[in-house]
């Protein structure tokens, strides 16, 4: 059983879709073990407790968005979880925090993050508002594994969206955001049952 832990930061919609899939046993080789927020009082939290997986808050009021103290601290509780660096899997799911050289290294391809883009198109803030701006016809959800640089990981799966003429920042995001729900839980069933092979930037999957 892959152990597994979830860092969120806000309302947790993509957090309650991996706790559905556990609970529906769509993913039956992992458990999550622990939901870490570093923000208190978020939808995250509330999430976490319904579905009965413990949780930690890691207040980081007042702390850069990088900072190797605090993710040593989010390592240690992770690691009193059990979700250690040799057989783990850490799930950023809406983790307002940029993860610093020593973290990606630790975790290195134990790391998944969602982008509300079809990377390497738009990365970082904001992506779906600067998608409507530069015109595009077709945009997307992407579940990548973590690097050093922010969204530039090796792609794991992906999912297109089309962008309509009437499309709103809001309505957009909505489209996206159901086909992350769709597409997180099924990366990590995927590398759950130990179906991802990583080789350099492609993820394949394993035969």
């Amino acid at each position: 059983m892959v152990p597994i832990g979830v860092l969120v930061s806000g309302r947790g919609s993509n957090l309650e879709a991996i706790l559905d899939a556990v609970d529906r046993k769509y993913i039956t080789k992992g458990e999550v073990r622990v939901v870490v927020s570093n923000k208190p009082g978020v939808g995250a939290i509330e999430i976490a407790k319904k579905h009965r997986v413990p949780t930690a808050v890691l207040d980081d009021k007042g702390l850069p968005k990088m900072d190797p103290k605090y993710d040593a601290k989010t390592m240690a509780t992770l690691e009193s979880h059990g979700v250690n660096s040799r057989d783990g899997l850490v799930a950023l799911a809406g983790y307002f925090r940029i993860l610093g050289s020593q973290f990606v290294e630790k975790y290195k391809n134990r790391i998944m993050n969602v982008h509300p883009a079809l990377l390497p198109s738009f990365p970082g803030l904001e992506p779906q508002k600067r998608a409507l701006e530069h015109g595009v016809k077709v945009s997307g959800a992407t579940i990548h594994f973590a690097a050093k640089d922010v969204d530039s990981g090796p792609i794991i799966l992906q999912a297109h969206v089309p962008v309509r003429d009437d499309d709103t920042v809001d309505t957009l995001s909505e489209r996206i955001l159901r086909q992350e729900h769709r597409i997180y839980p099924e990366a990590i069933r995927l590398f759950t049952e130990r179906k991802l092979k990583v080789e350099g930037r492609r993820v394949t999957l394993a035969t």
